[in-house]
């Protein structure tokens, strides 16, 4: 660009203007340039706009095949207070009664007596050496090391040894029984001035009679800490000359069930047939009667979601590939939207975008493979072969472009009637395919196709076709504006010349007419 420009000084012409006015037919072909490279973004985002309605489908398919979509069970109780119970889909409805004889329980030991001193208050944080002297029973700072025993599921014993220093404190020996594998919880209650051992699980897992059955096993010779100076004894004196466990709780729950089975188990929970049957209290002899059935609501509301979307996506594409362009309305430039008012912009880009994806093949191919899709027959065991056994079917009218209508009363009596053949009909069984895995493939095809045209957000523009585009238009839009800057550098060197003639012209004149005066 010049750095002299003469504006029509010796002419008096608008210099600027008639270079400006040259300029705007020079930029014509830069204007297209701009115009398509805007109509390639727009169809751009249109296209990923498309792919991500489609890859909401295929994420709403996929979700379909989980069988608790078609077979979620819901379950009652007449004693909700005492037994409640969840189904698993595979549950088989009906009813169940349960009578709970006794609940499970954890096992819990705790000083015999109070362990400190009349008027003593421990400092839980303190050492035990400088605590010594508030423990009633004493404490022997040469013996602090204990070992818990505890027992697994299959009965075997687990003992744990501990490592106590007398410059820990009672907070560190409940940390190290509470952080370890051992099962049991321990603390210190200042209330009842007393250390309680409680396990951390319920039931009854020592069979094997040691340490008269408690659950959390220990004795004088390796726990003095706990059976001295904390004083939890693991035996006592029922009065009578005999030993008994001193240790409380650490039951198994017991129910009836069905009035024929009695059953045992550790937790206040337990699985039969797929019913999870959670125990809150006693039935005081009585039976709980237990209620599962099919969940019926649920699966309608999934699959008229499913369907909806469906057909909201149907609707949106057949609409945009059918959809003509209107060659009337280019796409703004940036010096034409400075001359326009915002809501002016908005009604003329929304014409200028109609017809994006006009005709598109990979669309259409799309659409037409999912409505074959949802018509095949499925050759599966179950009794459900077409969609049109369930309730479902295509609009008769042509314009819908074959959504699909759902007769629900129809639908809810498949489903009520046999709700593991309408899973089998959107699933697929063994080698079969379903409905859903078919339209799984139909859209992941289409999605490829699509991001083979316009990328994704995370794309390189070379690896897909309008990102070359684009990339060649923008190459093509630089060197256009870099021969425009030098078309106008020679206009105005070109006026400028004119200016300076004219100018000595009329230096000359005024010379010639000054002599001739």
């Amino acid at each position: 660009m010049s750095d002299m420009r003469i504006g029509g000084l010796a002419t008096g012409m608008d210099i600027d203007k008639i270079v400006g006015d040259l300029m705007k037919a020079e930029r014509i072909p830069l204007n297209k340039m701009e115009q398509e490279k805007t109509w390639l973004t727009w169809q751009r985002d249109a296209y990923r706009d498309m792919n991500r309605s489609f890859d909401q489908l295929e994420s709403m398919a996929s979700d379909m095949k989980f069988s608790d979509v078609y077979n979620t069970k819901t379950t009652s109780s007449n004693m909700a207070d005492a037994v409640i119970a969840t189904a698993d889909p595979s549950a088989s409805g009906g009813s169940y009664t349960i009578k709970v004889n006794k609940l499970a329980s954890s096992a819990i030991n705790t000083s015999r007596s109070s362990i400190t001193n009349d008027g003593e208050t421990l400092d839980l944080n303190a050492s035990l050496e400088s605590q010594q002297s508030k423990f009633k029973n004493g404490i022997n700072l040469t013996n602090l090391n204990f070992t818990l025993t505890t027992y697994k599921e299959d009965g075997s014993s687990s003992p744990i040894d501990f490592t106590i220093t007398k410059d820990m404190s009672m907070n560190d020996i409940f940390d190290k029984i509470n952080n370890s594998d051992v099962g049991v919880r321990a603390f210190y209650d200042r209330q009842a001035d007393k250390v309680v051992l409680e396990r951390t699980k319920t039931g009854n897992f020592n069979t094997s009679g040691e340490y008269l059955g408690a659950e959390i096993g220990f004795d004088s010779g390796n726990a003095e800490i706990i059976t001295n100076t904390f004083g939890i004894q693991n035996k006592v004196d029922d009065g009578n000359g005999n030993w008994i466990k001193a240790e409380l709780g650490g039951e198994d729950a017991e129910f009836t069930y069905n009035n024929a089975l009695t059953i045992n188990s550790h937790e206040n929970s337990y699985k039969l047939n797929g019913v999870n049957f959670q125990f809150n209290d006693t039935t005081n002899g009585k039976n709980a009667s237990i209620s599962v059935n099919n969940n019926i609501d649920h699966a309608v509301d999934k699959i008229t979601k499913f369907v909806a979307k469906y057909n909201e996506i149907v609707e949106s594409a057949n609409m945009q590939v059918s959809e003509r362009k209107n060659r009337d309305y280019k796409p703004l430039t940036d010096k034409e939207k400075e001359a326009m008012e915002e809501k002016e912009i908005e009604l003329w880009e929304a014409q200028a975008k109609k017809g994006l994806l006009s005709n598109d093949s990979a669309i259409e191919s799309t659409l037409f493979s999912m409505r074959n899709e949802w018509y095949e027959t499925v050759e599966t065991s179950g009794a459900y072969k077409r969609i049109t056994d369930i309730g479902i079917d295509t609009s008769s009218n042509y314009r819908d472009g074959g959504k699909l209508l759902i007769k629900e009363s129809d639908l809810r009596a498949a489903l009520k009637n046999d709700s593991e053949s309408v899973y089998k009909l959107f699933t697929g069984e063994g080698n079969t395919k379903g409905i859903t895995q078919k339209l799984e493939e139909s859209l992941s095809n289409g999605i490829k196709q699509i991001e083979a045209k316009a990328g994704k957000s995370t794309s390189i523009s070379n690896n897909f076709r309008i990102g070359k585009e684009l990339d060649t238009i923008k190459d093509e839009m630089r060197d256009f504006e870099n021969r425009l800057n030098q078309i106008e550098d020679r206009y105005w060197s070109q006026f400028t010349a004119m200016e300076k003639a004219i100018q000595k012209m009329n230096s000359q004149s005024a010379q010639l007419m000054s002599q001739l005066g």
